[in-house]
């Protein structure tokens, strides 16, 4: 993603912050054509860096409220974070997997339907080879800052 220029980074944003958003308004917000807007979207759903759309669900509908949401940090054993990669892709329960630096190095997002199978679901992704030891956050509650508060 390191090649994105100004004008991807700004779509990226806007979609963020309004994946619904029409051509139009990205076009005019950006100050560039609608043409180059939806040439830009193609590209970077090609190139995999938008690899999906969806709806975020109010925290006071019954749909979020059964949902268990979480982040795991991840220490690996070794440098080759192929393996875990594919394993955690592989957990339906994941919805995110995040490189960083520092004591951890991955993060998982975890999105399960109850305790029980938030339980199995840590004690699968534990028992991976690469897992060399783990943190989960269980996410009580969340606050989306949209760009224009940036």
């Amino acid at each position: 993603m390191s090649d994105l220029d100004n004008i991807d980074r700004q779509l990226i944003s806007l979609l963020r912050a309004d994946a619904r958003a029409s051509v139009s308004r990205l076009a005019k917000t950006i100050d560039v054509s609608r043409a180059t807007v939806q040439n830009r979207i193609n590209r970077l759903e090609k190139r995999g860096v938008i690899t999906g759309y969806t709806a975020l669900v109010s925290p006071g509908t019954n749909e979020q409220v059964s949902l268990i949401r979480a982040l795991m940090n991840i220490e690996l054993k070794g440098t080759s974070t192929k393996n875990i990669k594919q394993a955690l892709m592989a957990e339906p329960s994941v919805c995110a997997i995040h490189t960083t630096n520092g004591r951890w190095d991955m993060i998982a997002e975890l999105q399960t339907k109850s305790l029980e199978e938030f339980d199995q679901v840590l004690g699968r992704i534990r028992n991976i080879n690469e897992v060399s030891a783990s943190e989960t956050s269980i996410l009580l509650s969340s606050h989306r800052i949209s760009s224009h508060e940036l």
